[in-house]
Order: C-alpha cells, then structure tokens, then sequence
C-alpha cells in the first residue's frame, strides 16, 4: 500500500507466465493476484501451466527485486502520512504477503523503515498469510494495542478481508493516501483514541 510496486510486479509475473504458455497482461495478472502470497500463487500457476521448474519461484522473486530496486515509487501521499502518524506518536506496521526479503527492499528504497520500529512483518513471520488474520493480529500485538483499537489501511481484497477477520476496523484506499483524511479517519476508527495504524 505504501509503494506503487503492483504495476512493476504485475509486468513481470505477466511475461513470466506468458513465457510458461499462459498468455497474460499486467491488468490480468492484477486480478489473478492481486494481494496474494507467492506460495499460494504457485497452486494457482501450475494448476494452468502444469509443473514449474525447480527454482522458477525464486528466479522470478529475484527479477521482481531487480526491477523494485530500480524503479519503485511511493503512492503519493505516503511518505507525507507516515510522518503526520509519526509525529502524533501512534505505534505503525506493515504487514505485507511480500516475502521478508522484497518487503525490506521496498521500505529501504523508500526511505520507509525508520518509521516502524521493527514491526515489518511478511508472510514468512506467520502461518497463514492474508486473507487470513494472522498477521493482522500479530501487528497489533507488537503495537502493544488490541485489534479493534487499530486501523488497518488496505488496497486487496485479501488484505480487508484479512483486517476484518482480525477484528480490526478497515480503511481501504485505492493508488494514494491523503494524510488528514487518514487523521481523520483513525479518530473516528473507535470512540477511544486509536493506539495502532496498521498498514
């Protein structure tokens, strides 16, 4: 939600798959996967293409981090919401089904990891990655908030579902954050002041 990484990932798992004989665009390959861990992508792949290859998964991880390194961008809007909550003091996460490695990438490129303080959690840090709630609740654990005192920000379908599951109130946004609005709308998240923003 942070980085504007769905476009770059979408361009590479496209000519992947369509290299493996499952002809794809980027606006496909967003829909088929948007929000989904890359564990639970390869069912999906090889239930159309048939068995990958050995080492498939990890060549295109490292193709996807090439092109982060090179080309990610923030959504507008991130970096000047990260430090609006900062300076208010509320405890943030992420939590992402990127794997450990591309997550830190992405926030290391942004500029990003300073803001929270250690609660970088992907699908590797849980068992079950979004939709399920795993790692809703373990953020809002580190944030030392319960979940329903933390706001989760969202842009998949899997992610809000995983929110809600969490028992967490849910913002979804879509290609940018305004930094009031999302103020505005962590004070309204409960009649308590929100102790967490979770991403």
């Amino acid at each position: 939600m942070l980085a504007d990484s769905e476009g770059l990932v979408n361009e590479i798992v496209a000519r992947a798959l369509t290299a493996r004989s499952w002809a794809m665009t980027a606006e496909e390959a967003e829909h088929e996967f948007l929000g989904i861990a890359l564990p639970d992508m390869i069912p999906r792949i090889e239930r159309r293409t048939g068995p990958l290859p050995p080492g498939w998964a990890h060549s295109l991880s490292r193709d996807i981090q090439a092109e982060l390194t090179r080309a990610l961008q923030p959504i507008p809007g991130a970096a000047e919401s990260l430090g609006l909550l900062a300076a208010r003091g509320m405890a943030m996460a992420v939590c992402s089904n990127s794997s450990r490695i591309e997550l830190r990438l992405k926030l290391e490129t942004l500029g990003f990891l300073r803001f929270f303080g250690g609660r970088v959690l992907s699908f590797e840090d849980v068992a079950s990655p979004k939709p399920a709630p795993d790692l809703y609740l373990r953020a809002a654990a580190l944030c030392g908030a319960a979940p329903e005192h933390c706001l989760v920000v969202e842009d998949s379908d899997a992610g809000e579902a995983a929110g809600r599951a969490a028992g967490c109130p849910v913002l979804r946004v879509r290609g940018h954050l305004d930094p009031q609005a999302l103020a505005a709308r962590i004070g309204m998240a409960t009649k308590d002041a929100v102790r967490g923003a979770l991403r």
